[in-house]
């Protein structure tokens, strides 16, 4: 079974913090888009994927945004995901975020290779195809291959990535959180400074989306890990940018299922900085509002019961 789920990434206007570094992108090259044809998926495989004829086209299930499909053809097989009503913003952020983390040559990701305009309106990617085995992944090989890809990507240009990507459906840059969450949030942006005292965050390469979902194995048991909102992220609460702080990573640890053999081989390769038990929480507020805003008021409590043991603890 295949997970492909389309992502979203959201980000809000807060003030800013002093503390704060400053934001920047790692240039990389642009991803290449596919000219406008009656079948450009088809077009692409028969031409640039090396293929002479399509053996068969089969729908694969796991995703609730896009149609997924594998092509199998005499050059082997690709995946695509298509979606009628988006343009190729959202999967060439994608395949951006996909292309980075395989140059890492750490753990296992499908290597993109087009992305492009539907004749009718809508878009598509053309990736890797990977056998998936039948279970998930190692946790201890899963925390040291996720904790290479931080140490390998890391970057020298600040935080943030050169497009804007998706962590859902939604393609929305501002949080439509209520009010009370917005002013404690606030408070809380302005006093958290104590919690990163004695650190040197430096940004990394992140997946961005890292929960179950997006999370399994190849057929020889290695981790593969699947649709990324990738960024290099310093996650000072509400704000999402992308080279980042390698905490933020954890932030779906609560539907990722991450054990300890998966924390005990992550940090022998990536220390665990002091302090650390005490901002975990901060990255996983992201993802509570997020999917506050997504999926409504089921989330609300968590979000403001995490706002409001900060504001405790700091004494805010």
């Amino acid at each position: 079974m295949v997970a492909h789920v389309g992502l979203i990434s959201l980000s809000a206007s807060l003030p800013s913090m002093p503390c704060l570094p400053r934001i920047g992108f790692t240039k990389r090259r642009p991803f290449p888009m596919a000219a406008l044809s009656d079948d450009p998926v088809q077009e692409w495989i028969l031409t640039e994927g090396k293929a002479t004829q399509i053996t068969g086209i089969r729908p694969v299930g796991g995703g609730c945004i896009n149609l997924a499909n594998r092509y199998d053809t005499d050059a082997g097989s690709f995946f695509v995901k298509t979606n009628r009503s988006i343009g190729p913003s959202m999967f060439e952020a994608e395949a951006i975020g996909l292309d980075a983390m395989y140059e890492t040559r750490t753990i296992r990701v499908p290597k993109p290779f087009k992305v492009g305009p539907l004749r009718n309106g809508g878009s598509y990617i053309i990736m890797e195809y990977i056998e998936f085995g039948s279970s998930r992944s190692n946790q201890s090989v899963l925390g040291r291959k996720l904790a290479e890809m931080h140490k390998a990507g890391k970057s020298d240009k600040g935080f943030g990535f050169p497009v804007n990507n998706t962590v859902g459906s939604r393609l929305s840059y501002t949080f439509q959180i209520k009010m009370e969450i917005l002013f404690t949030g606030q408070r809380l942006i302005k006093n958290m400074a104590p919690l990163f005292e004695d650190i040197v965050i430096e940004p990394c390469l992140l997946h961005g989306d890292l929960w179950s979902g997006n999370i399994t194995s190849d057929k020889n048991g290695e981790p593969v890990i699947l649709d990324p909102a990738c960024y290099c992220k310093l996650q000072y609460i509400f704000v999402p940018l992308t080279d980042g702080h390698n905490e933020a990573e954890f932030g779906m640890s609560w539907c990722a299922g991450f054990g300890g053999s998966f924390y005990t081989s992550y940090f022998e390769v990536m220390p665990k900085r002091p302090g650390f038990e005490k901002r975990r929480d901060l990255y996983l507020l992201y993802h509570y509002l997020n999917h506050y805003n997504l999926f409504g008021s089921g989330y609300r409590s968590s979000a403001i019961s995490i706002i409001d043991d900060y504001l405790r603890m700091l004494n805010a």
